[in-house]
């Protein structure tokens, strides 16, 4: 049997909440919404790239996501001492490059563990706490928790449109 990305039942934003449940309410409308996106599509299909000279796929989006997680909830704003998932120092963008091996079920499931490790790793954490993010250019910045999940819905937003796009290529589907 032919595994197939599932449907998801996205729930709206909040309208009226304060600023922690408006902020958690986007960013799940968003991780719903790259999702959505991908419902209905087989391994292959979701490993099928947007257009030359571009390998972007929506497998590759889905990990990607999943290490973005990771990286701001997790290992940023947490100080928690996890790996990446795929990336490596070799090939820093494994999560894009990486999907015609990729195990598409896979890397779904991790991508929902993902997110509820990034729930959980938030939960305790109040809007204001900062921490230290090092620069390239060796400089840093003092970033706040609040500042990540508007950076995170931001992420989504600009990939979802990248997602839409890819989606509309393979098989036509078009939507919010």
């Amino acid at each position: 049997m032919t595994w197939t990305a599932p449907e998801i039942t996205r729930t709206n934003e909040p309208y009226v909440a304060d600023e922690r449940t408006m902020l958690e309410g986007w960013l799940d409308y968003h991780r719903d919404t790259l999702l959505t996106k991908c419902a209905g599509l087989t391994a292959e299909q979701l490993r099928t790239p947007s257009v030359e000279p571009s390998g972007l796929t929506l497998l590759g989006l889905v990990r990607h996501m999943a290490e973005v997680e990771r990286w701001w909830f997790r290992v940023r704003a947490a100080g928690q001492d996890v790996g990446g998932l795929h990336s490596t120092d070799e090939d820093p963008d494994a999560d894009f490059n990486g999907v015609a091996e990729a195990d598409a079920e896979a890397d779904f499931a991790i991508f929902r563990a993902e997110v509820e490790a990034a729930r959980a790793a938030a939960a305790g954490l109040s809007l204001d706490q900062t921490f230290q993010r090092r620069r390239r250019d060796g400089g840093t910045d003092e970033i706040s928790v609040r500042w990540v999940y508007v950076h995170m819905i931001e992420e989504y937003a600009r990939h979802n449109g990248h997602a839409d796009l890819i989606r509309e290529r393979i098989d036509g589907v078009t939507g919010d």
